[in-house]
């Protein structure tokens, strides 16, 4: 196996953070479906105190030991054994997807956390250089039992040609695209559109950032069954009580 000595450099991360967990569900069976893990600092800092400071020198230690740990405490405090854990990654930080996996796969092993329950996340956000990269990506994941998730769908780099290169298992529309989706037809109609494209090519569509009753109901009628947002539960640092967060639904 190849390599990979961005990973297994001995350097230290210079910085401490955390790991809250942001809940997933599944609207049509009224059911947390899992939960994202989302970067904190160590006393429940914003993301934004933890990656301002990351950087080229430190970007994949930080991608590495975020994985690790999302999943040490995804096993520490999900609350129920069959709850998806979605992680986010950085493409640009990913050497050599089977290399760059192995801390990974040995925190799954050692923490007795089910890999066909990991759901790795790649965002539009960030910029694609190499997009052949990012489908060995998904391939290699896909063969180690992975599900894969394109974050932020609609927004950043890539759209519908992204999509057409790739097809994860997961789409998050972003949530600039829902907002007001309830009292916008030009967004429902749009929404509409995604969901019938995901469905065709055996794509789950996933609403992130839903704040409202009203967005809810307007994505529910068009088909969407999963949701991610402040309607349901804001990230939390700490165990997970699941059923706490149905009641929206």
């Amino acid at each position: 196996m190849t390599k990979c000595l961005g990973c297994e450099s001995d350097e230290p991360l210079g910085f401490e953070f955390d790991i809250a967990f942001q809940p997933i569900v599944d609207a049509a069976r009224q059911r947390v479906w899992g939960y994202e893990a989302l970067v904190r600092g160590p006393n429940g800092e914003p993301a934004s105190s933890i990656l301002s400071r990351v950087t080229e020198a430190n970007r994949y230690k930080f991608d590495q030991l975020c994985r690790i740990a999302s999943i040490e405490k995804a096993a520490e405090r999900f609350d129920r054994d069959d709850l998806t854990l979605s992680i986010n990654f950085m493409p640009n930080a990913v050497y050599e997807p089977a290399a760059c996996i192995r801390a990974t796969l040995a925190a799954a092993v050692r923490t007795g956390f089910d890999r066909s329950r990991l759901m790795f996340e790649f965002t539009e956000d960030e910029p694609m250089r190499d997009t052949a990269h990012i489908g060995r990506i998904i391939a290699a994941y896909r063969e180690f039992g992975f599900l894969t998730a394109l974050d932020d769908f609609g927004a950043g780099y890539a759209g519908l040609g992204l999509l057409a290169r790739f097809q994860p298992d997961l789409i998050k529309i972003d949530m600039e695209l829902l907002r007001g989706v309830d009292e916008s037809q030009p967004r429902q109609a749009i929404v509409r559109g995604v969901s019938q494209i995901a469905a065709d090519l055996g794509i789950q569509v996933l609403a992130e950032g839903v704040e409202t009753e009203g967005e809810f109901k307007a994505l529910a009628a068009i088909g969407v069954r999963l949701f991610q947002g402040y309607y349901f539960g804001r990230p939390h640092v700490g165990a997970v009580r699941s059923e706490a967060f149905v009641e929206a639904a």
